[in-house]
């Protein structure tokens, strides 16, 4: 199980940026649906398992399996590139840009939606034998998810938002670890492991992920929920979209490579300047004793 160092992981790092920053209009807009696509079905999944097996954990030990079929194919989140293709600008890769930067984040948007409201769709009908019964008890419950997190902040006003946003910026501190830790091994089973801890935490501890709630507000409001386009837009899916571009670029991103792309002069060879500039005087001074000694 090769381990790629630090210093290495972050070159491997901005090289993906970059990439994404020129990759092709085409090419980006599959990748985001399908990786959208993938992602939200695991949701789907553990929510599932959460409900039917009445137990929270188990559901969120399972749901990490989407994040990694959809990384190990090459797809792409939002919620990664927010991470990636500003390091690519940020580091004077030729030709990679601002707008550049900006174009790959809006064409992963629009396909992650995309991915996300056809996965709502198709499980909307599968909860309802296609919208001719009430939904089951997981569809019940996925429209309570989306009351909770619209409504349910909106009733606690600003302090309410405060923790939309924090948990927004938590989410992609893990899911930004878990897409880089994809890049610290060359094994299949090295990147798995790598990957699913991060993500567990991430959806076991309730954090806001943008594209997760692409599926779970739109689904909500198909099989029922009692809430709006307009709350879900307001008091979740904006929000949680800055929080977590705050919280995987600011935590993830930055700060390694703040540490192992630029890493800072080590305080080694400070110390060994010092004592080399300490030694010089002395010796002056040896050798102007000796020569008054003669």
């Amino acid at each position: 199980m090769p381990y790629v160092k630090p210093k290495d992981l972050v070159t491997r790092m901005i090289d993906a940026g970059e990439a994404k920053v020129f990759m092709s209009t085409r090419d980006t807009l599959i990748r985001s649906y399908m990786g959208a696509a993938l992602l939200t079905i695991a949701a789907a999944f553990a929510v599932t398992v959460s409900v039917r097996a009445e137990n929270p954990l188990l559901g969120a030990v399972l749901f990490p399996v989407g994040f990694c079929m959809l990384y190990l194919l090459g797809y792409d989140l939002l919620t990664g590139v927010f991470t990636l293709a500003p390091l690519a600008w940020l580091d004077k890769r030729p030709g990679v840009t601002i707008r550049g930067v900006l174009r790959n984040w809006g064409l992963v948007f629009v396909g992650n939606f995309a991915g996300a409201f056809t996965v709502a769709v198709l499980m909307a009908i599968y909860f309802t034998y296609g919208f001719s019964v009430e939904p089951d008890a997981v569809g019940q419950a996925i429209g309570v998810i989306g009351e909770g997190r619209t409504v349910g902040y909106a009733d606690h006003g600003a302090a309410g938002m405060l923790t939309l946003f924090v948990r927004a910026v938590l989410c992609n501190w893990m899911v930004s670890t878990g897409v880089v830790l994809a890049m610290v091994s060359e094994s299949v089973w090295g990147k798995i492991v790598s990957m699913w801890m991060p993500i567990m935490l991430f959806f076991y501890m309730g954090f806001e992920h943008s594209i997760v709630n692409m599926f779970l507000f739109p689904s909500g409001l198909l099989l029922g929920g009692d809430f709006t386009i307009m709350d879900y837009l307001v008091w979740n899916e904006i929000p949680t979209v800055i929080g977590n571009l705050v919280g995987g670029l600011t935590f993830v991103g930055l700060m390694l490579y703040a540490t192992h792309g630029k890493t800072a002069p080590s305080r080694r060879a400070a110390a060994a300047a010092g004592a080399a500039d300490a030694e010089a005087p002395a010796e002056e001074t040896k050798d102007l004793v000796s020569a008054e000694s003669r």
